[in-house]
């Protein structure tokens, strides 16, 4: 049978969820077991699961419970526990559980029915004969997940199944973690080795999913069942700390007397409760430090009626109180990926004690014990939304199942999709990532832009080519934090996968399930773009025709040597080509080479522009004498000029020739840096764009690519420099471009 379990617990249990009481049930089942209850009558044994069940859904036709309880009982007669209770006593408390948690009529009738399709003569088809096809579907969802083997490595087609059923209904899971917290609850029967193994499950897969479902009731609880049987010593010790703080004057009863006497003061009507720490949250907090206090042994909760109220109780907290700011949160305004919203905060009361404080309306509340059972029945039709036919709508799904689908139905290998199920379940945190568009995007903690991409796009995201986080460039690599601004930068055309699609680097940067299957799909099926996505550039051929403009050596230094920044600049040209990057030679004008527009305070001087700034105008600027009777010339901001004012050499006048000087116009060079996403063909559109400005590339450099980054050098030649600024215009617009600045000058100053 499914359900193994004796009656007695292996240890005490803390204050929460409530417990059935498994001798009434003895006399219960007896009673039902000497006669059915007379017509419209409800059994004694299901009584109190009515009376429960009426608190949260007072108008609830309790006949189809009666009914369900009848054909569990007599299916189930004759069956017995292994602690000797009849086998009737699972499916109610199961059912009681549920109760508690504010499921609906559904919910608790296929619950009541949960094992009779597997250990009974009843069949599915007698379930939707009697109970409708709701109930049916759900019955033989809970059906399939009770044949999975959780940890077994030969199961994950049939657990990929069962997750998509889940997944279709949230009820079938809802069931299945009351099934498996009762049976948790009565374990102490199983023999040591049986207990860590169930245990292990549970705390791998099922917690993990109770999590998710935003089941907190059901989750805390586990933890605690799970950290006594695995962690027995651990256990222990926190158990006799708690003790030892019973007989202790209660620090949070104090705080809690202290924020109803500031709220009722401020006119809010609020109801203040003290929260105790469930054992593992004890345990966490003990780790994180240290030696624990009164207050770190519970939080307290703060109920209202709205979430305007929420804010304003927050707003009197932090006023009457002293704030503790890195502990606020608002999960109103952002909720978490499993529906949960409050606010979060910590204050230090009069005795410096700081008391961390839960802020939460009452719907809230419910949703954060009950996750998607409190939602009651979400895929009956509802105004407004529309289904697909053949489909309920369900406009309520948390994020995380639906992602779950979408990645399940694109992984066709199951052992694929169980190791990335696994990966996906270990994440214990989620972070909010806030979208350019004002949107929120949830992403498991150590998220990259990559997931987020995916997460977003889905296989559009294979035309990512960069993103901005907090206003800044950052890689696709580039780890998110909660509360991060992200802007995602696709190419202009999202459709052309061949020219803009993901390199198997991407993977060592994907952490969600979602991000590496769609990634690895587009690899499998595109085999023979993954070395042409890793090349740096272009091919050679690309820049093979853009050669030295005039064919001579490079002379920039005075005296005829190098300046300190063109030798550095050579020395990274050398370096780029034996790390294969693309380089080419740059131009020289050559000695005794006249610069057109330039007028200079030395009769019979040649002049040449200075390669480490390339002055045009209407730039500020100043010259030097060098041998062989030039003038090299600076813009006035270049740090050469400061080292050669510094070592004494004298400036020489030269200003820009005008019309009446008779020498206006000719030609300028300026050098240009791009900054941009590596793809194929960025090297070709990038000349493309320069020559369609009407400039002339003298030099190009081309430096190999870092974190799917590049940067281009081009030495140009421009026949007005009038036309820089629309020419570095030109150049951003390229797709995957993202930066043109000048040399020695911000872009915002070409402008």
């Amino acid at each position: 049978m499914s359900a193994e379990a004796t009656d007695q617990a292996p240890f005490g249990r803390r204050r929460g969820l409530p417990r059935i009481d498994l001798r009434n049930l003895r006399r219960f089942s007896r009673a039902a077991l000497l006669g059915s209850a007379s017509r419209g009558r409800l059994p004694d044994a299901i009584e109190h699961v009515a009376k429960v069940h009426r608190v949260h859904h007072p108008g609830a036709d309790l006949d189809v419970l009666r009914k369900a309880y009848v054909l569990a009982e007599s299916s189930h007669r004759g069956q017995m526990r292994k602690s000797g209770e009849p086998y009737i006593t699972h499916p109610l408390a199961v059912t009681l559980i549920l109760a508690e948690l504010g499921a609906e009529t559904t919910t608790l009738t296929a619950s009541l029915l949960h094992d009779t399709v597997e250990d009974t003569e009843v069949t599915l088809d007698q379930v939707g004969e009697e109970f409708g096809e709701e109930v049916r579907f759900l019955v033989d969802g809970v059906t399939k997940l009770e044949k999975v083997d959780y940890g077994a490595a030969a199961e994950p087609e049939t657990f990929r199944k069962m997750l998509v059923a889940t997944g279709n209904d949230v009820r079938v899971m809802s069931i299945k973690l009351a099934d498996r917290l009762h049976n948790m609850r009565t374990l102490g029967v199983m023999r040591p080795e049986k207990q860590a193994r169930i245990a292990k499950v549970t705390r791998d897969v099922l917690i993990p999913l109770a999590e998710r479902l935003g089941v907190q009731a059901l989750k805390t609880e586990l933890e605690d069942l799970v950290f006594a049987i695995l962690h027995p010593e651990e256990y222990a010790r926190t158990r006799e700390l708690l003790l030892a703080h019973a007989g202790r004057p209660d620090p949070l009863a104090q705080a809690a007397e202290d924020v109803r006497g500031v709220l009722h003061e401020a006119g809010i009507t609020a109801e203040v409760l003290v929260r105790p720490r469930h054992f593992v949250s004890v345990h966490r907090v003990g780790l994180k430090r240290g030696e624990l206090t009164g207050t770190d042994l519970g939080r307290l909760l703060v109920l209202v009626a709205d979430d305007a109220d929420c804010y304003a109780v927050l707003g009197e907290l932090h006023t009457c109180f002293t704030p503790v700011i890195s502990e606020f949160k608002d999960f109103i305004a952002v909720p978490k990926f499993n529906l949960y919203q409050s606010l979060h905060t910590a204050v230090a009361g009069r005795d410096g004690e700081v008391t961390e404080v839960l802020i939460r309306t009452h719907q809230m509340h419910r949703v954060a014990e009950a996750g998607v059972i409190a939602l009651g029945n979400p895929y009956a039709p509802t105004e407004g939304v529309d289904a697909p036919e053949g489909e309920r709508a369900d406009p309520t799904r948390p994020g995380w199942l639906s992602r779950l689908l979408d990645w399940q139905s694109a992984t066709p290998d199951p052992d694929i999709f169980w190791t990335s199920l696994r990966d996906d379940l270990a994440q214990d945190r989620e972070i909010t990532v806030f979208r350019s568009d004002g949107g929120t995007l949830g992403l498991p903690a150590g998220a990259s832009c990559v997931d987020a991409a995916y997460a977003l796009y889905g296989d559009d995201a294979h035309s990512c080519i960069g993103a901005r986080v907090n206003g800044r460039i950052a890689t696709l690599s580039t780890v998110l934090r909660d509360g991060d601004t992200l802007q995602l930068l696709m190419a202009s055309d999202a459709r052309d996968t061949a020219s803009h699609g993901p390199s198997p680097e991407w993977l060592d940067h994907a952490r969600t399930p979602a991000a590496r299957i769609a990634i690895n799909r587009w690899l499998a099926a595109h085999p023979a773009s993954q070395h042409e996505l890793r090349e740096p550039a272009e091919a050679p051929e690309s820049a093979s025709g853009l050669t030295d403009h005039d064919g001579q050596d490079r002379q920039d230094g005075q005296d005829g040597h190098e300046t300190q920044d063109a030798q550095a600049t050579r020395g990274s040209q050398a370096s780029q080509a034996s790390h294969g990057g693309q380089t080419v030679a740059p131009a020289s004008t050559g000695a005794g080479r006249p610069e057109a527009g330039i007028v200079v305070d030395l009769p019979g001087a040649t002049v040449r522009l200075a390669r480490c700034c390339t002055p045009v105008p209407p730039d500020a600027i100043t010259g030097f004498a060098v041998r062989g009777g030039a003038v090299t010339v600076h813009r006035e901001r270049c740090p050469g000029v400061a080292r050669m004012t510094s070592a004494g050499r004298t400036a020489v006048g030269v200003r820009w020739a005008d019309e009446d000087d008779g020498d206006g116009g000719g030609d300028y060079r300026v050098t240009l840096f791009a900054e941009a996403f590596s793809r194929p063909h960025l090297l070709a559109d990038l000349t493309e764009a320069i020559a369609a400005e009407g400039a002339e590339v003298v030099a190009a450099a081309v430096e190999p690519p870092r974190e799917q980054r590049v940067r281009h050098t081009y030495t140009l030649q421009l026949p007005d420099a009038g036309r820089l600024p629309a020419l570095m215009r030109a150049m951003r617009n390229v797709p995957g471009v993202y930066d043109v600045t000048r040399e020695g000058r911000s872009m915002a100053a070409a402008h």
